[in-house]
């Protein structure tokens, strides 16, 4: 690394950089050196350094033990979004998935949940709220709202051990076909950070996911909150044909696309944002 480049940020975004090929050629778990030796390693300064660092820890990259250094963090909880033609597939997220249940309830559905669900207030729900867990270590809280009259009898045991959609299609001839969800970062409370097992107010994402059947009718309502530290969603766009089938340019500007710079491409079909499956969301 060049000691003399010019400007604060570019000195630390190179500290960071660097930092980051330390991390990627260790394991989870293996110690980095300490910030001292870091600066006479980089050439930069003390702040410099810790500044990097600090991004890096808040991005779950590495961990900060006190009195004991620095280590590279546990790997991210992977979901990857595919997009299939005209839907978007939803494969398996790494590790091995199970749940807690924290609550079990049925009740009123209230003015904001039966606005989503498109229901009386007073017409019950099924409340399930569960703590995700991902080899064992906690990754997500779920809150579940699913109308109470398509899934009668639907028993604790049988949500913790089974699959919902399947218990519905099955069970109740309720066939789940789409679903929209919406994801945006957040902070953790105090009593969600002691379920999650992390500081209070660290960065997560939650998501919030709309299902309906297969004749438009809202099945569930979900929100849950994924620990930022941990998790992150990977989208795999098809934006149109191999370019040896491509028949039609566009110039620059066109049919902008948010995060995809502008360029010649043709548009193939739309992306949408409908997901199907359970997609081991945490929510809120």
């Amino acid at each position: 690394m060049d000691a003399d480049v010019p400007g604060t940020v570019l000195k630390r975004e190179r500290a960071r950089d660097a930092v980051l090929e330390l991390i990627e050629s260790r394991s989870p778990g293996d110690a980095i050196p300490s910030e001292r030796a870091l600066c006479a390693l980089l050439g930069v300064s003390r702040p410099t350094v810790r500044s990097a660092v600090d991004e890096l820890v808040a991005a779950g990259l590495l961990v900060r033990e006190h009195g004991r250094g620095m280590f590279v963090a546990p790997a991210k909880i992977t979901q990857e979004l595919v997009s299939g033609g005209r839907a978007l597939t939803v494969p398996q997220a790494a590790g091995t998935w199970s749940s807690r249940l924290l609550e079990f309830t049925t009740h009123p559905a209230g003015a904001r949940v039966g606005r989503k669900l498109r229901m009386s207030p007073a017409e019950e729900i099924l409340y399930v709220a569960r703590l995700r867990l991902v080899d064992g270590a906690p990754m997500a809280i779920e809150h579940l709202h699913l109308r109470a009259r398509l899934a009668p009898g639907l028993t604790a045991d049988e949500l913790e051990s089974g699959d919902l959609y399947e218990h519905l299609r099955d069970t109740h001839g309720v066939h789940v076909h789409e679903a929209v969800q919406a994801i945006e970062p957040t902070v953790v409370t105090r009593a969600e950070a002691k379920l999650l097992d992390v500081p209070e107010l660290s960065p997560a994402l939650l998501f919030e996911r709309l299902t309906s059947d297969t004749t438009g009718r809202p099945v569930e309502y979900v929100h849950s909150l994924y620990r930022g530290d941990r998790y992150r969603i990977v989208s795999r766009l098809t934006l149109g044909p191999p370019a040896a089938a491509a028949t039609t340019d566009r110039t620059a500007g066109d049919d902008h696309h948010p995060g995809i710079p502008p360029g010649d491409f043709t548009l193939g079909d739309a992306v949408t944002s409908s997901t199907r499956g359970d997609i081991q969301e945490r929510n809120t």
